[in-house]
């Protein structure tokens, strides 16, 4: 990925540690991994940029809520059949990543791309809180 502009007006990320999160009602979930992600905010909204390697379009599942989002993606390496893996790096098969939304954002509006095992979100600002130009009458 390119250098990017970050900014947390828009988006708040958590400070949990890198391989694992839990739940706040206290059930525990499953370890997951942390995806590297970048976010860009311009005038008009921010777009959130997710690494999830080894992930299928099928396997992803993103989840807008009035201040939340939440990425989650399982890991699905494909084997050719009658094949075994003899040596795996990949303990922890999944990757998961909350954040806490501003009111500015509308998620009504937000649209998802998935490609290449890149997640691009993008979740534009609301009406009330987009830049509006006001004319002026001259008398």
């Amino acid at each position: 990925m390119s250098e990017t502009q970050t900014s947390n007006n828009q988006l708040a990320h958590p400070s949990d540690a890198d391989v694992t999160q839990s739940r706040t009602d206290g059930a525990s979930r499953e370890a997951a991994l942390l995806p590297p992600v970048d976010v860009v905010e311009d005038v008009d909204g921010i777009t959130l940029y997710a690494d999830m390697p080894g992930v299928p379009k099928e396997k992803l599942n993103v989840q807008l809520e009035t201040d939340s989002l939440t990425i989650e993606g399982e890991v699905a390496i494909d084997l050719p059949d009658n094949m075994t893996s003899s040596f795996v790096e990949i303990t922890i098969p999944r990757y998961r990543r909350t954040f806490s939304l501003s009111k500015e954002l509308d998620g009504e509006k937000a649209s998802a791309e998935f490609g290449q095992g890149v997640l691009k979100l993008r979740i534009p600002k609301a009406a009330h809180a987009q830049p509006r130009k006001i004319s002026i009458n001259v008398s």
